[in-house]
């Protein structure tokens, strides 16, 4: 860490680069928001905001002078650039990051609140990770608006940056430790003055000196009522204005209640104090939160590892071929800019090979160990690892459209997304807050009737005892832990709802090409008939199939020895009939290629014999014709993806049934199904017949999970209940799953599978635990046996119990199982 940034005070990360010149000197910004607030200023003639400051800002929010919040600086494109992207002609989206989240009623408020904003068209956020996802019309609201909003109901929220995300953290673990040592001292010398008073016997101490005693304690209490505490009062206070109650106003009511009773008996000189509980009771709170804050930001940080692999800088020729090297700034590199990667470096963009050979650790982007060997010509990613020799590659996508960055964008679209679970719990956990203020009002007013002594103490205690937050935090919490822990299998999931029904899955549908096979079929024979030589007719066939993306008519484009930029001058009107081939004019005449029975539909010919041996063989068979008949068909082999026996293999030790659904040939789905254990198999569906079969496995009862391409089986990924889109090489911005398979690897779904079931065994215990304490607490704490600092010590306890259990998933899963 160098000097802290020059604008907003905080230290700035090793291997930022970023700087503006104010006053004649260049001045360092601790990140890209940072960069441009300064440059804004400076350019809008406001430098005098850095003259005249006598200290740096408390927060970010405070870092921008009230001039340019007018000017509505959060607003300007090269501002949003990096935290801002479009969803649609008006709308827009971006990631941010809350302050002052403390429990699931502030999440609760911050989502209504932020909603009823005119423009807003949504808005999740998380609770476990603060983050929140804001999509809104800019036509009709501006995002400077909505962070207004957001400050008008007394939260902050900053635009998402990973490392100011983790500078935010160390402020908040700092602000924290703070108030616990606060509370720990004043604790422990109030105990000093308190344990005298217990275990003197009568007339040993006398009036004035325990009397003493008592102005000793309210001393050493106030710093902790008043500055430890102070985040519960003014927390319960912006919940009261605002009309809602949230977990901090039950604490603030038990701790100031106690606090201002002490207060009065040491004023008149009569009566009880509670200093020590009261000091006590903040102590043992603000460790328990204080754990579960730790806690929460490691859960949270596999989660955000992707944001912080890309390195700041990256080494680009100057020209190329050329040995000239320059270091730039890797969000202004651009598509054409040619790279040198040394071994042991990051690849900062995704991009082609142009010379070297070597081999890349992409283990954090699929959840493959082995490394992935590369040479000229090969795709890498942006975000592995070069382990092997130097490469020079050309980029080809960089900033919002990498791979990386579409990772990124589905793991945050899963992460605000709330399963019906969390729904679920966070509404009981809302009503319960207010619930128990009439049980504790109702608890308090019965001791005062009965025994006046006991009333204040039994009342906190069970204000206190209660435990709402790990009611809330138990979902999300361990949601988030096994989002990180699929994604470094290799199993990313961009849905809210996918792993509690993966988890709950009772059978698997499998297509078969590209998903059970590699999807790289290989033409292997040619049978032409009529006046076509084989050579002619897989010609014809490359210029029906021109701009395909099927993996056959891909194979059959590079057995022909092309790929043509524009079909033949005889090839005209082509038209892609789904799941059966493609039609178009060859020479005035229909020609088809695709099935059999959609290419012998418009000749009414029967199969040749020898097609019938290949179908028995399992291979893909293509057929070309006209009305006059066949002019050729192609025999077609893809093998059986590498791991996917073993893959089935473990899916079936978990009691799941599975299927084999594909519009290749009967015989063709058969065979791959026999080889790899699938017991049922259905061939030549449309995708109208996919979307039936799952359907009617639904009708049984049956949970589906459905697993394609991600692209050409999206009507059918639908319809199942959970759909797993084969992630290798899809584009992941157009996939259609609710998880997708990173590696290709199916063994990885497996995993997944177990990693789902596992999460929602956490859950039940974390929700079964939290229900248990609380029936059980609440009644211990009614009944005058449990003290205020006693149920301080259970509230953290609870709370931390559950963010600890939900950290079990983060440990090594057994590969495949």
């Amino acid at each position: 860490m160098s000097e802290p940034c020059y604008h907003c005070g905080l230290p700035i990360p090793a291997g930022s680069d970023f700087f503006v010149e104010i006053d004649g000197k260049q001045r360092e910004m601790c990140c890209a928001g940072c960069q441009a607030v300064a440059s804004a200023i400076v350019a809008g003639g406001l430098i005098d905001y850095y003259r005249h400051r006598d200290a740096m800002p408390e927060s970010p929010r405070e870092a921008m002078p009230q001039a340019l919040q007018e000017l509505g600086l959060f607003d300007h494109p090269d501002v949003q650039k990096n935290f801002v992207r479009p969803v649609g002609e008006h709308e827009r989206e971006a990631a941010l990051i809350l302050e002052g989240i403390t429990c699931a009623a502030c999440v609760w408020l911050n989502e209504q609140h932020i909603a009823r904003q005119p423009g807003v068209t949504a808005v999740d956020i998380n609770y476990a990770t603060r983050r929140a996802r804001v999509r809104w019309d800019e036509r009709q609201i501006k995002l400077s608006q909505i962070l207004e909003a957001v400050a008008a109901i007394g939260y902050r929220a900053h635009p998402y940056d990973a490392a100011k995300s983790e500078l935010l953290a160390q402020k908040e673990r700092r602000a924290a430790l703070w108030r616990l040592f606060v509370a720990g001292f004043g604790m422990m010398q109030v105990m000093m003055y308190a344990v005298p008073v217990y275990l003197a016997d009568d007339g040993t101490m006398t009036g004035d000196v325990e009397q003493l005693m008592r102005w000793a304690s309210l001393v050493l209490t106030l710093p902790v009522v008043f500055y430890s505490a102070a985040p519960f009062f003014s927390h319960a206070w912006r919940d009261i204005k605002l009309r809602r109650v949230g977990m901090d106003v039950p604490v603030a009511l038990g701790v100031g209640s106690a606090f201002l009773a002490s207060v009065w008996a040491t004023l008149t000189a009569s009566g009880e104090v509670y200093f020590d509980s009261v000091a006590m009771f903040v102590f043992f709170l603000l460790g328990g939160r204080f754990l579960e804050m730790v806690a929460r930001q490691k859960a949270t940080r596999g989660v955000e590892e992707l944001a912080r692999v890309l390195p700041a800088f990256a080494s680009r020729y100057v020209t190329y071929p050329g040995e000239d090297i320059e270091r730039v700034a890797v969000q202004n590199l651009a598509a054409g800019d040619m790279l040198l990667v040394e071994p042991g470096q990051v690849i900062p963009a995704d991009g082609t090979v142009a010379e070297g050979e070597s081999s890349a650790d992409e283990s954090l982007l699929t959840g493959e160990s082995l490394p992935v060997a590369k040479q000229v010509g090969d795709q890498v990613v942006g975000g592995s690892l070069n382990i092997g020799s130097p490469l020079t590659l050309r980029v080809d996508r960089v900033g919002e459209s990498t791979r990386l960055a579409s990772i990124q964008r589905l793991m945050e679209r899963a992460a605000a997304e709330k399963p019906r679970i969390v729904e679920t719990a966070d509404r009981i956990a809302g009503r319960f807050v207010g619930a128990l203020l009439i049980v504790a009002t109702a608890t308090g007013a019965w001791w005062w009737w009965n025994d006046p002594s006991q009333a204040l103490w039994v009342f906190v205690a069970v204000l206190v005892v209660s435990c709402p937050c790990a009611l809330s935090l138990a979902t999300p919490a361990a949601l988030t832990v096994a989002t990180g822990a699929l994604s470094r299998n290799g199993v990313l999931v961009t849905r809210g709802h996918a792993i509690e029904t993966m988890a709950r899955a009772t059978h698997f549908v499998f297509d078969k090409t590209g998903t059970l096979t590699e999807g790289r079929p290989v033409l292997t024979e040619t049978l032409s008939f009529g006046t076509l030589s084989p050579d002619q007719a897989l010609r014809l066939a490359a210029d029906l199939e021109f701009g395909s993306e099927h993996p056959i008519g891909r194979a059959l484009s590079e057995a022909a020895g092309r790929l043509p930029e524009d079909p033949s001058d005889g090839v005209k009107s082509i038209r892609a009939v789904t799941g059966q081939g493609v039609e178009a004019k060859w020479h005035g005449i229909v020609v088809r290629l695709g099935s059999f029975g959609f290419v012998g539909a418009i000749s009414n010919a029967e199969q040749p014999d020898r097609c019938r041996e290949w179908k028995t063989a399992g291979d893909t068979i293509v057929a070309l014709g006209t009305p006059d008949g066949w002019l050729a068909v192609f025999r077609l082999a893809d093998h059986p993806r590498l791991g996917a026996a073993e893959a089935m293999s473990a899916l079936r030790a978990q009691g799941l049934t599975m299927s084999a659904l594909s519009g290749d040939a009967p015989e063709t789905v058969a065979k791959v199904a026999g080889d790899l254990g699938i017991g049922s198999a259905t061939g030549g569906a449309t995708p109208e017949a996919k979307h039936e079969a799952i359907r009617l496995l639904q009708a049984e009862g049956a949970i589906v999970a459905m697993v394609g391409d991600g692209v050409n089986d999206a009507p059918v990924l639908a319809q199942a209940h959970v759909s797993v889109a084969m992630g290798g090489g899809t584009d992941l911005a157009r996939s259609q799953g609710d998880v997708v398979l990173l590696s290709n690897d199916l063994r990885h779904l497996a995993t997944g599978v177990a990693i789902s079931r596992r999460t929602m065994a956490v859950i039940r215990q974390n929700l079964a635990w939290a229900f248990v304490y609380n029936l059980v607490a609440i009644p211990l704490a009614m009944s005058g046996w449990i003290t205020p600092w006693l149920a301080g010590i259970g509230m953290s306890a609870s709370s931390l119990l559950v963010v600890l259990n939900a950290l079990r998933l983060q440990t090594r899963h057994n590969k495949y199982a």
